[in-house]
C-alpha cells in the first residue's frame, strides 16, 4: 500500500502498541510495500525494531453487509495457524507476536486490525516472477512443509468457502444496479463503463468459476493447510534461509490453492509436488484458483471505486490493474 489508511493516525497506532504490547514506539516509518495491509517499521525505546501491520477491515469483507467481526475473526484464525505452525518447528514462518492479553491481532479505532511482528532482515522480492529456478524450488519446499501440517493444526484455520470477495458489488455493477451518482470518487464512472463494456466476458468467467466450484465440492476431501499467496513478494531470503511472510490469507483448502501460481507452465513444479507428497494436482482445481485470483482482483477494485476515493497514486495503480485484468478476462 502506497499511503497510510484514511481514518487511522499514527497516534492511534502508538496508543495501540503501548496498550496491547507494552511497546513504547520511539520512531516509526510507513513502509509503502505490498497491496493488502498497511505496514510500519517501528523502533521501540530499547532500540528493537518491529514490523507492524494494519488492516482495513472494511476491505476484508466478503460481501458488502458482512459484519466487521467476521473479517476480524478470519484474520485471527489465519494468524493463529501461522503461530502454531512455527511452534511445530517451521522456522520459515514469520508469525505475529502475542499481545498482553494473548491476542495476535487487536482492533483499533473501531475498524482497523493491528498486528506486531519481529523485524526480519534480508532480501525481499517483488510480486511477479521468481528470481530463478532455485527460488521457485525453495518456495515449493516451504509450501510442501505447510501442506504436511498435522490435522490438529488445520483445525485452527478457517475452511475455504470458495467465495469471491466483493462479488455482490461486482454483480451489482454488471446488473447496472449502481446509478450514475453512485460512488464517491473520480474512477467510479470510468469503472462502471469499463465493466459494462466487458460484461459478457466477466460473466462468462464467473459462470466458469461457479462450474469449477461445483466440481470441487463434489470431489472427495483432500484439503490441507494453505498459505494462499506464496508468490515471490511474500518471500524473503535471510542469513538463516528462506522465510514466508503475510499469513493473513491462510485457509484450509485443496493444495492447488498454493500450487496454481508456482508452476512455470511446464508442469515441473506440479510433478515435483506429486513426487514429494503422493498427491497429484487436479487440473480443474488449478484452473479454479487461477480464475478466482483474477475475479477477486477485479471485484476488489470495483468495490474500491464504488466507495469514497480521491484519485491518489494508489487509486491510479488500482485503476491500471483493473483495466489490465478486465482486458485479460474479456480476451
Amino acid at each position: 500500500m502506497l499511503t497510510p489508511p484514511d481514518g487511522f493516525t499514527e497516534d492511534a497506532l502508538v496508543s495501540a502498541l503501548a496498550a496491547h504490547w507494552q511497546l513504547d514506539a520511539a520512531s516509526m516509518n510507513y513502509s509503502a510495500v505490498g497491496f493488502g495491509s498497511h505496514h510500519w517499521d517501528v523502533t521501540d525505546a530499547a532500540g528493537v525494531r518491529w514490523f507492524v501491520t494494519v488492516d482495513e477491515l472494511q476491505k476484508k469483507l466478503q460481501w458488502l453487509r458482512e459484519p466487521l467481526d467476521a473479517a476480524l475473526d478470519r484474520l485471527r484464525h489465519a494468524l493463529a495457524a501461522a503461530v502454531e505452525l512455527r511452534a511445530l518447528g517451521c522456522e520459515f514462518v514469520v508469525a505475529p507476536v502475542v499481545s498482553r492479553s494473548d491476542e495476535l491481532v487487536v482492533l483499533a479505532a473501531d475498524e482497523f486490525a493491528v498486528a506486531v511482528y519481529p523485524f526480519v532482515g534480508g532480501t525481499s522480492f517483488a510480486w511477479g516472477e521468481f528470481a530463478d529456478k532455485a527460488h521457485r524450488q525453495a518456495v515449493l519446499d516451504l509450501v510442501i512443509a505447510v501442506h504436511q501440517a498435522p490435522p490438529a493444526e488445520r483445525e485452527l484455520a478457517c475452511a475455504d468457502s470458495y467465495a469471491i470477495p466483493k462479488r455482490d458489488e461486482l454483480e451489482a455493477v454488471l446488473d447496472g444496479a449502481h446509478g450514475p451518482a453512485a460512488g464517491g470518487g473520480p474512477y467510479c464512472g470510468p469503472m462502471r463503463r469499463l465493466v459494462g463494456q466487458s460484461a459478457a466476458g466477466i460473466r462468462a468467467a464467473i459462470d466458469r468459476y461457479d462450474a469449477l466450484t461445483r466440481q470441487a465440492r463434489a470431489m472427495p476431501p483432500r484439503s490441507v493447510l494453505t498459505h494462499g499467496e506464496p508468490h515471490p513478494g511474500n518471500t524473503m531470503l535471510t542469513d538463516d534461509g528462506w522465510r514466508l511472510i503475510d499469513w493473513d490469507t491462510t485457509l484450509v483448502a485443496p493444495p492447488e490453492r498454493d500450487l496454481w501460481g508456482l508452476d512455470p507452465g511446464d508442469g515441473s513444479v506440479l510433478a515435483s509436488y506429486a513426487a514429494a507428497t503422493g498427491v497429484e494436482p487436479v487440473a480443474a482445481l488449478l484452473e479454479l484458483y487461477r480464475v478466482r485470483w483474477d475475479l477477486t482482483d477485479v471485484a476488489l477494485e470495483v468495490g474500491r471505486f464504488l466507495g469514497p476515493h480521491k484519485g491518489t497514486d494508489e487509486d491510479q495503480k488500482a485503476w491500471q490493474l483493473l483495466v489490465e485484468l478486465v482486458g485479460q478476462i474479456a480476451a
